[in-house]
C-alpha cells in the first residue's frame, strides 16, 4: 500500500443516515429499493458463489446462521459460536465475506472500469497487487482488474482444502491464522474502493444501506478477533472510528 498526499476522507455516511449504521441486524436492503427488487443487480456475482457442502464440518455453523439470521444484533453474530474453532468460525466467515464482496464488485462492473479507475485506489492511498507466488513484485492494475484478481486469488485459497479443510477432524494449517489475515486485509481493500469511489452510486441505486450494514459487519468481525493492523485500515480511519464508537457503545 502506498500514500499520495496525505488521506483524503470521502463524505462517509453516518449513524442514523442513508446506511445501517445504526445497529440493524440484517445485510439486506429495505424491500421496496430499486437494489432489492433488481434481481440482476444484487444477484449479479463476478465469480461462481462458493459453497461449503451441508454436510462438512462447517454444518452446524451453517446451520445456525440460517436459523439465526436477522435476529441478532451484529455485536452478537460475530462472537464465536459454542462448539466451533475459532479456526472454523474464521474460515466460514471467509467464506461468507468472499460471496458478499463478489457480490458488491458484481454490482459496479458497469460503473468501475479500466478507464474510471486506472489505478486501484481509495482517495490518496493506492494499492499494488503480488500473490508472492506468480507475482512477486508488485505491479500497479486497474480497479476492475485489481479486485477480479484478488477475488480469483481468494477462491484458490479457500478452494485449497489443506489451507480451508472440509471434512470433520482435518486438522488446520499451522499457517492458516496468518493466512487467513491476508486474506481479509486484501478483501478490505475493495470495501475502501467502493467507498472512495462509488459511494454516490451506491446511494443513487438504494445500495448505501447493504454497502454500509456489510462494511459495519465486516469491522465488527476483523475487530473481535484482530485479523487486521490499525494501519492497514487508515483509508476508512473515518467510518471505521465511528464503527469502533459503536462497538464501545454496544458492550457499555
Amino acid at each position: 500500500m502506498s500514500e499520495a498526499s496525505g488521506y483524503a476522507a470521502v463524505t462517509l455516511p453516518t449513524a442514523g443516515a442513508a446506511g445501517d449504521l445504526g445497529g440493524g441486524s440484517t445485510g439486506s436492503s429495505p424491500a421496496n429499493s430499486p437494489w432489492a427488487r433488481d434481481d440482476n443487480r444484487r444477484n449479479g456475482t463476478l465469480l461462481p458463489p462458493k459453497r461449503l457442502p451441508a454436510d462438512s464440518r462447517y454444518s452446524q455453523l451453517i446451520n445456525e446462521r440460517q436459523r439465526t439470521l436477522g435476529s441478532m444484533d451484529l455485536a452478537a453474530q460475530v462472537k464465536l459460536p459454542t462448539g466451533a474453532s475459532e479456526q472454523e468460525w474464521l474460515a466460514f466467515n471467509a467464506v461468507e465475506l468472499f460471496n458478499e464482496l463478489n457480490v458488491l464488485v458484481g454490482a459496479i462492473l458497469d460503473l468501475c472500469t479500466d478507464q474510471s479507475c486506472p489505478v486501484m485506489s481509495a482517495g490518496a492511498f493506492t494499492f499494488a497487487w503480488a500473490d508472492g507466488d506468480k507475482v512477486k513484485t508488485p505491479v500497479h492494475l486497474s480497479a476492475p482488474k485489481y479486485m477480479e484478481t484478488l477475488l480469483v486469488w481468494v477462491e484458490k485459497q479457500l478452494a485449497d482444502e489443506t489451507f480451508l479443510p472440509v471434512k470433520p477432524g482435518e486438522p488446520f494449517s499451522p499457517n492458516f491464522k496468518k493466512g487467513i489475515k491476508v486474506i481479509y486485509k486484501r478483501l478490505f481493500r475493495i470495501y475502501a474502493h467502493i467507498f472512495h469511489s462509488h459511494f454516490k452510486a451506491m446511494v443513487d441505486c438504494d445500495a448505501d444501506a447493504h454497502l454500509n450494514h456489510s462494511f459495519k459487519h465486516f469491522i465488527y468481525f476483523v475487530k473481535e478477533f484482530e485479523l487486521i493492523e490499525d494501519s492497514e485500515l487508515e483509508p476508512m480511519r473515518d467510518l471505521v472510528a465511528l464503527l469502533l464508537r459503536q462497538i464501545a457503545q454496544a458492550r457499555g
